[in-house]
């Protein structure tokens, strides 16, 4: 991502803002099931909510929520260390709204699990990182190696299909070891493991520290693009508050643009959480900070999800449309016009 690209101007976010006591609206492109029979009329209170994300660059959107929202709103946001996390405590009533993996998303929806996602988060982020000095040239090489991933992760997906492409079997040719994205460098760096694929910062960090380099960034061709992950809500709280998801959508958006158009904001708050703002400026190239959800978004999701089946990471693909709810942000799209 180069810092600033694709910038809506700081006018629309103005009426953006106005528009945060706007009606939730019901869209065309909407399955009729989804269909709400209460409209998003949001409290005349301040916005109160508790959302979950991650502390990385690419993932702390939530923490300029209450800047967006303004008028005393108190967002609490509680930060995981896994997107399966995450969702379980959404579905347990301990959160509002939490950022997620579509991967994720798509797992809970082939369960039957009652959430739909409302806004994206981000995409790209990926990098397929091995020692310094390693052996590995290619992919082909990853062969009797241990790789570090964390399930359910973007990063697990592309990390099967890397193998796959490589002709290497996940459960006989390679040790798969679950290890936090948090503590992914140090393995590398003291010999636990030979490979990891993970999000921002650590790939780049493992570069500039010296223990790492890049193998590759293990993208999908534009059959499925570059999607990541995006926030969530449960259906339940869609029903009973949906002036409170209709809200938040909204500041969703207009941080995701404030953070786009003040790198240095962005950056200095990712910095805050411990990661060196240098490295943070390296890594920002291979981020892209997202709110939009749009039919090839989808047509990338119902790919992936195909490609999930094939990996054998879900038993069958679920109805990808139901999965989304795009209602909030239609409406908030209308706002912006």
């Amino acid at each position: 991502m180069k810092i600033g690209k694709k910038v809506i101007s700081l006018v629309l976010i103005g009426v953006l803002l106005g528009g945060l006591c706007t009606g939730c609206g019901q869209t065309k492109e909407q399955p009729k099931e989804q269909i709400k029979e209460q409209t998003a009329e949001p409290s005349k209170e301040p916005v109160k909510a508790v959302v979950g994300t991650w502390k990385t660059a690419q993932t702390l959107t939530p923490y300029f929520y209450e800047e967006a929202l303004g008028d005393g709103a108190a967002i609490e946001v509680k930060p995981f260390t896994n997107p399966g996390d995450q969702k379980t405590a959404l579905l347990a009533g301990s959160l509002d709204m939490t950022g997620t993996t579509i991967p994720t998303a798509i797992t809970a929806a082939s369960k039957g699990e009652p959430v739909k996602v409302v806004v994206s988060l981000c995409n790209k982020c990926s990098a397929l990182v091995v020692g310094a000095d390693s052996d590995i040239q290619t992919e082909a090489d990853l062969k009797g190696k241990t790789i570090a991933y964390v399930p359910g992760t973007m990063h697990h997906v592309l990390l099967l299909d890397v193998l796959k492409r490589a002709g290497l079997d996940p459960d006989k040719d390679v040790t798969l070891v679950r290890i936090d994205f948090f503590d992914m460098g140090q393995a590398l760096s003291d010999g636990t493991i030979d490979a990891f694929l993970s999000g921002e910062p650590y790939p780049s960090q493992a570069v500039q520290d010296g223990y790492g380099r890049i193998l590759s960034y293990p993208y999908f061709d534009d059959s499925i693009g570059t999607i990541n992950a995006g926030m969530i809500v449960t259906e339940d709280t869609i029903k009973k508050n949906p002036g409170l998801v209709q809200n938040l959508v909204n500041a969703h958006i207009k941080a995701t643009e404030m953070m786009n158009s003040d790198a240095d904001m962005w950056l200095d708050k990712a910095a805050s959480f411990g990661t060196d703002k240098a490295l943070l400026e390296v890594s920002a190239e291979n981020i892209e900070l997202c709110w939009d959800i749009d039919e090839q978004y989808i047509q990338n999701t119902k790919n992936l999800a195909q490609q999930m089946l094939e990996l054998g990471m879900i038993d069958s693909v679920p109805d990808i449309d139901a999965m989304f709810d795009l209602s909030f942000l239609e409406q908030a799209k209308e706002d912006l016009k």
